[in-house]
């Protein structure tokens, strides 16, 4: 149990992707689908960003101080790269989105039971 709430924060990562990964492949709603994305998307940020997290790192500014201690300072690495997999998630829904709006005009409706049905005939 110390260890479950030590490491709380992968707990929830895979919840999140867990939640994600269901709605994606169990859903027939196509805006679910995409809700389903965008939560594992979530999850995996927050798996890379607790993996780059240090306990009392401090900014990685350098002043002349001489050399810093590099187990002190967080490294900016892996905060940089979730902010550019931020953009590509966002722009990855509304891709996404955009899609389901297009399937909706053309079959009125989102269910992809009833877009295959549409199409067969």
């Amino acid at each position: 149990m110390e260890n479950l709430i030590a490491n709380f924060n992968y707990v929830i990562v895979v919840i999140l992707m867990m939640i994600g990964l269901w709605a994606m492949l169990a859903q027939k709603n196509l805006i679910k689908k995409c809700i389903g994305m965008a939560i594992f998307q979530t999850g995996i940020i927050l798996f890379f960003i607790s993996i780059g997290a240090k306990r009392l790192a401090k900014v990685p500014i350098l002043s002349g101080d001489g050399v810093p201690v590099v187990d002190k300072i967080a490294n900016p690495l892996t905060q940089i790269l979730m902010l550019t997999a931020i953009v590509v998630g966002v722009a990855t829904l509304g891709m996404g989105l955009a899609l389901a709006q297009k399937i909706f005009r053309q079959h009125a409706s989102f269910d992809e039971d009833d877009i295959l049905k549409n199409q067969r005939k």
